[in-house]
Order: structure tokens, then sequence, then C-alpha cells
């Protein structure tokens, strides 16, 4: 079984768990937990007291799961589908019925778990676009650093990256960000025609100014290297209080994204706790290559996003 030592040095990911644990634990479906991590991680969440699992898939199948790797889910609710589409489907139904306030992917391809999700008539979409964000634990940053979208929108227009990074300074602000400084990546500093992304860094930045875009410093088109090293902003000119120090990055497009997510992860050791954010309930994604502790992490995500919307439904209604 994939189950790292929990207690290797992640400083960010530890501040994160504490800080899930001061909330309330989340009623959480976890969607075709067909094989030992599946399970493993949802058993490991509800002992952290971080989620409370309700398994939706095939019975069968996730007994067989359990047994072969000697875990007791005797105590967690199971919900019977005769497979991974019908699991989606009845996962999505518990949210629009109030019974869980997140979904947790379990063995099942993402598109099927989306695709419950997105559906016209029985789905949980809002009014924004759904994206992803990575929260990011990097040897030798200092804080978290969310990346943002590098898992569900493939070629975003200028209006998605509106929603997109909206949701990331949600999220920002969800997981106690002190300050959110967004940092809009492209090749480049400098507003150049014939990079789209340029274009579009700079519009998303006029659209902060004017209140279009909330809750955070944003700066761009910024280059990776003076997004997050001072040196070489320095070096450049540039000068903001984001560049050297932007603790959210947001990508041109998903291959740009998912290149440096896993660069960072392959190369620099780092660690990708994953959320999906925009529909109803935050999405918890985790791989099974995650480590034990990340897919805790990526369970700790979901409890503050839900902490932080509790919070804001009660100042609503007060």
């Amino acid at each position: 079984m994939n189950r790292e030592v929990i207690d290797r040095p992640h400083e960010k990911y530890e501040r994160l768990l504490a800080a899930a644990r001061g909330t309330a634990a989340v009623p959480t479906a976890v969607v075709h937990p067909c094989d030992p991590i599946a399970l493993d991680s949802a058993i490991e969440a509800a002992r952290a007291d971080l989620i409370d699992p309700i398994l939706v898939g095939p019975a069968t199948k996730i007994r067989a799961a359990a047994e072969r790797a000697s875990l007791d889910i005797s105590a967690l609710p199971l919900i019977d589908a005769g497979h991974s589409h019908e699991a989606a489907a009845l996962a999505v139904g518990l949210v629009r019925e109030g019974r869980v306030q997140a979904l947790m992917k379990g063995s099942l391809h993402t598109d099927e778990l989306m695709g419950a999700v997105v559906a016209r008539e029985t789905g949980i979409r809002t009014a924004r676009r759904i994206s992803h964000c990575f929260v990011m634990d990097i040897p030798g940053h200092p804080l978290p650093l969310i990346i943002t979208d590098a898992a569900v929108n493939i070629a975003p227009t200028l209006e998605d990256k509106v929603d997109i990074v909206q949701n990331a300074i949600d999220l920002a602000h969800a997981l106690r960000f002190e300050e959110v400084r967004v940092a809009i990546l492209s090749a480049m500093e400098t507003v150049n025609p014939k990079v789209a992304s340029t274009i579009e860094a700079a519009a998303l930045c006029k659209m902060a100014d004017r209140g279009q875009i909330t809750g955070a410093l944003l700066d761009g088109p910024l280059a990776l290297d003076n997004a997050i090293s001072m040196e070489a902003a320095q070096i450049k000119g540039i000068r903001s209080p984001v560049a050297g120090q932007a603790n959210v990055l947001v990508v041109p497009d998903l291959e740009a994204g998912n290149m440096l997510a896993k660069s960072l992860s392959f190369l620099a050791g780092a660690d990708a706790a994953g959320i999906v954010l925009g529909a109803k309930v935050p999405i918890i994604l985790t791989s099974r290559a995650d480590s034990l502790l990340t897919r805790l992490a990526s369970c700790a995500v979901a409890c503050l996003v839900v902490a932080a919307r509790r919070s804001d439904a009660a100042k609503a209604i007060a």
C-alpha cells in the first residue's frame, strides 16, 4: 500500500491539517472507492476528523478491496451502485439532497466524476466556471503555493480566467493566507500583442482594478522567475507588491500548469494537494501516486473551504 511516513517534515501541510482539525468534519461522498488506496484515504481522513465518509460504488468490489488490504470499513455507510457512472450520479444526488458537503474522487476517472457534476439537469454547477487548484508544499518555499488551472480547463478564455482567478482567491482566503498575491503568468513580463497570454494578463489586472475581480493583489504578465523570486524581479526592475512574492500562480493553459506542477513535484520534491472549485461543493481530487499526507492535505483544504462557506453564509444571514 502507498503509505509514506506522515511525519516527514511538511510544515505547510501540517499547518493546513491543524487548521482543518479546528473545524467540523465534512460529510463527504467518496465516489467509487474500489481500490485500497481510495479506501485508505477515506479511512485515514475520517480518523483525522477531516471528513465523515459515505462510500458510494459497487458494494462487492468495495468490500473485496477492503478485504485485500485488511481495511475495516464496517462502520462506514455504503451506498451500492452498479458501476462508476452510477456511483458518480448517486454521489452528486447526495449533494443535491443536502446529505454531503463535499465529494472525493475514488478509483474512477476524473472525467466520469466531473461529467456527473456538470450534467445540465442533475449536476451541481453554479454560476462560476469550475476550475482546479493545486496547493503545493514546496521544499524551501516558506508558504503554500496555489497553482491554477492545471487539471480542468484546457484552453480557458479570458472570461473563464476571471472565474479561475476568483476561485483561487477565494481558496486562498479559506486557507487563511494573510494577503493574497496573484501572478498571472506568461513567458515574459511585458505586454506583447503577439502573445495572447500577456494581453489576457493585462486585462485581468485591469479588471481587478475595476472591481471585477476582488480580494487580492494582481500583477501580470509575469514570467515564473520574477513572480516568485525577489532577486529576479529586482534585476528586471519590476516594482509591484506581487512580483517576487506571489502565492497564487495563474497559468495560461492546462498544459503549462500541468508541466509546472509536475516539474515541482518530480524535480523539486513538492507535494500537490488537489481541489476542484466552482461547483456547489468542493471536490477532492487525489492521485494514487500521492503520499498519505498529501491525500489528507487535500481533505483538509476541502474542510477549510466548507468552513469558509459556512462562515460567509452565517454572516449573510446576520
